[in-house]
């Protein structure tokens, strides 16, 4: 597609700006403008740009895929039926759950992912400018964002969506607050040619060691790509009280060294990143009277297994739906459908996750749960956001249950204000 709209000038005002164009950005812009608004796009990144990121597409983010009709083409790239977990001497094959949110998943690069979402930004009708940097944000005495400055000029606009990611610059200008007492991830991702690139199934390791042979709190990845690569990755949990105590870089090199006859790896990890989480809703201030964070820039990311991009998916659609009704200020109403929607399962993952952090808790309850199949496809269910609002199972009703107590006994409320 020739980028027709990255050759046009910044417009002088929007109905509707969103600075970020990745999935959130991309999603929320895509469905303003199929719903006929005016929308402007900025993003700071020439396109095609990486992101520190595992490519993988679980059932929840494929549903929203196929919603922004791009479901054949990720499927058609490969299809991922579900995840071979391995640690503590066993081995489990766990497919993905079936149901409401579909039984298949797919892997596709952020380079590829990311550039095919902003081509569908476009094709619905917005403008679209890359390489535009945001460096200032003018308020009203009310608090409503009235224009954004960028590097070339000032844009003005009715409403605003940051969504600018995991550090979200933009969102900090607004007030947007990260805590780090709540758990957090870092994580680092390669990609590697492998003999099994087109293996349908993700490689799970949830007994992470490093080279000296402790244990990490949290899992090692591999996300067949079906393009002759895999990427390779890991991720470790963290508080700012309890800090993972380890160089993430290195305990990739490591973790590939140990599965590269698995895999059969070919080469040395390659295009290696790093990059901080704030996950499970553990920000404040992510909205305004007429402005609103979305995707990772509102910490929307899964706290068990660092998943972001189901979240960001729907985000962005949920956030559209908000803006399109028009009913009043997003300063209350944004929280609250955040809360609604991620509220119980962001606070029970929370909890969980937090109890990976403490040294003496993983050794023991790893080898517990890898014994069971059940268990263990409980655990992805759970840990893959596939437990559906109408499920009334067993195991949909005792996660509901244990998130709502987690949420009523959070010390910090989700999205708080």
């Amino acid at each position: 597609m020739e980028r027709m709209e990255s050759r046009m000038g910044l417009p002088a005002s929007t109905e509707v700006l969103v600075v970020g164009c990745g999935p959130a950005g991309s999603a929320t812009a895509t469905w303003l403008a199929r719903a006929g608004r005016e929308v402007t796009v900025l993003d700071a990144a020439q396109f095609p740009r990486d992101k520190t990121c595992g490519d993988g597409l679980t059932p929840r983010a494929m549903l929203e895929v196929d919603r922004l009709g791009l479901g054949g083409w990720a499927r058609d790239r490969i299809t991922i039926r579900g995840l071979e977990l391995r640690g503590f001497g066993h081995e489990r094959v766990v497919p993905w759950p079936a149901g409401e949110h579909g039984g298949t998943g797919s892997a596709v690069r952020r380079t590829v992912f990311d550039d095919r979402l902003r081509q569908s930004a476009v094709e619905a009708g917005a403008a679209v400018h890359d390489g535009v940097r945001v460096t200032g944000v003018e308020t009203g005495d009310d608090g409503e964002v009235t224009a954004v400055r960028t590097e070339g000029g000032r844009i003005e606009c009715r409403t605003l969506v940051v969504a600018d990611g995991v550090r979200s610059p933009v969102g900090r200008l607004l007030g947007r607050t990260w805590h780090r007492d709540t758990v957090y991830a870092v994580a680092a991702r390669s990609y590697v040619r492998s003999g099994r690139h087109d293996h349908p199934w993700i490689g799970s390791d949830l007994e992470l060691r490093d080279e000296a042979g402790a244990i990490q709190p949290g899992y090692g990845w591999v996300f067949p790509l079906g393009d002759g690569e895999v990427n390779l990755g890991v991720g470790a949990l963290a508080t700012s009280a309890r800090p993972a105590n380890v160089a993430v870089k290195d305990l990739l090199q490591h973790y590939a060294r140990s599965v590269r006859g698995d895999w059969a790896l070919e080469d040395e990890p390659r295009a290696v990143t790093s990059a901080l989480l704030p996950m499970g809703g553990a920000v404040s201030k992510v909205a305004g009277p007429n402005w609103a964070a979305v995707g990772d820039a509102a910490a929307c990311v899964n706290p068990l297994n660092g998943e972001g991009i189901d979240y960001a998916l729907e985000g962005g659609r949920l956030l559209a739906e908000l803006i399109v009704a028009g009913d009043g200020s997003l300063t209350r109403a944004w929280p609250e459908v955040l809360r609604q929607t991620y509220g119980e399962s962001f606070a029970i993952a929370r909890d969980a996750a937090r109890l990976l952090t403490y040294p003496k808790f993983l050794p023991v309850a790893g080898p517990v749960g890898m014994r069971s199949q059940a268990l263990m496809t409980a655990a992805v269910r759970c840990m893959s956001n596939t437990v559906a609002d109408s499920d009334r199972d067993v195991v949909a009703r005792g996660w509901r249950a244990a998130g709502s107590i987690a949420r009523r006994l959070d010390r910090r409320p989700l999205f708080a204000d």
